[in-house]
């Protein structure tokens, strides 16, 4: 926003503040003309003003001291920038999603994989970068054939146990432990993926923030427990460092209609405003936008096993299809 625009803000905020205000001040009844034509945004000139008050209030004195106060707001207005000039607060904070229309910053069509374990220079690592690998299968380096195989466009990432009877299984990161990788502030993040089934099973898309600092920001955009079969979890975490973690999400009953073992599209928009989650497209669950989701987020995928007694009930191997992940940016 620029000084002029800025000064016609704050001289159209002096305009309603004064039409409010007055008959506090000086007991007569508010000019409703004035205050609605700044509602509608009209707006006038210093002379054009005087003569409105002259016009309609003619044998009244504006108080001295209603002046200066009057002053000093239009100063401020015009020394600090409004909140709405901000361009980081900017964004799209819509409840519809089409990707078509949005600009592709990340497309993974898994024609081949490139993965290592821990990098460098690699699209995707095998681990979680701060190596925090969780549940109950251990998630293995990628190896010829095992966890991560690639045929006609499709990711397949196998769970099963080792000659050690011991889980392994397959998670992918798209930065390394030194954050270098695909990150990204706000935008549309997808993956469509077929899921397993049965006791046991964790297959999970999510999204952490770069900065871990402070605080851990995390969005789980699909977390989905094959002992729950009819739906799959969705949510908004923010891990402190020294305060009692935020959390916030939602059951997403969609598989009493629909089949996680076919093809369905997982998403989250993420705006300055909202993180909004989508199925196939359609918009299952908003939350506010909390100040550590405002930071680039990457992408993680994985097929874990739950770290429960449910895990030895898991179907030996269970597989998880992917055939896409792609991120969008958004109009700022």
């Amino acid at each position: 926003m620029s000084a002029l625009d800025r000064w016609k803000l704050s001289y159209r905020q002096f305009c309603c503040i004064y039409a409010l205000a007055k008959p506090n001040w000086v007991g007569s009844a508010p000019n409703s003309a004035l205050i609605f034509s700044v509602l509608r945004g009209y707006s006038m000139d210093m002379s054009s003003f005087v003569q409105r008050i002259r016009n309609t209030q003619a044998r009244t004195i504006l108080d001295a001291y209603f002046a200066r106060s009057c002053t000093v707001l239009v100063l401020l207005g015009l020394l600090v920038e409004p909140a709405w000039g901000d361009p980081s607060i900017g964004g799209d904070s819509g409840d519809t999603v089409d990707p078509s229309s949005l600009s592709l910053t990340f497309s993974e069509e898994f024609d081949a994989l490139d993965v290592s374990e821990w990098g460098p220079d690699t699209r995707w690592i095998a681990h979680t970068p701060w190596s925090g690998d969780f549940g109950g299968a251990r998630f293995s380096a990628p190896m010829d054939g095992f966890p991560f195989t690639t045929e006609n466009g499709l990711l397949r990432i196998e769970a099963s146990r080792d000659k050690a009877d011991q889980w392994r299984s397959g998670l992918l990161a798209s930065v390394d432990p030194k954050g270098k990788g695909f990150a990204q502030q706000y935008g549309y993040f997808e993956m469509r993926a077929r899921l397993p089934i049965g006791p046991g099973v964790w297959p999970a898309f999510w999204l952490i923030g770069l900065d871990r600092s402070k605080a851990t920001a995390e969005v789980d955009v699909m977390e989905y427990y094959g002992d729950k079969p009819g739906g799959y979890s969705t949510a908004v975490h923010v891990w402190h460092r020294d305060a009692p973690p935020s959390s916030k999400g939602k059951r997403i009953n969609v598989f009493r209609d629909a089949d996680p073992t076919s093809f369905h599209t997982y998403g989250v928009k993420i705006d300055p405003m909202f993180i909004r989650m989508y199925f196939d497209g359609q918009m299952v669950w908003k939350a506010d936008t909390q100040e550590q989701h405002r930071q680039p987020m990457y992408i993680l995928l994985n097929l874990a096993l739950v770290d429960e007694e449910t895990r030895n009930q898991a179907p030996d191997p269970s597989y998880m299809f992917v055939d896409h992940v792609r991120a969008y940016s958004i109009e700022q």
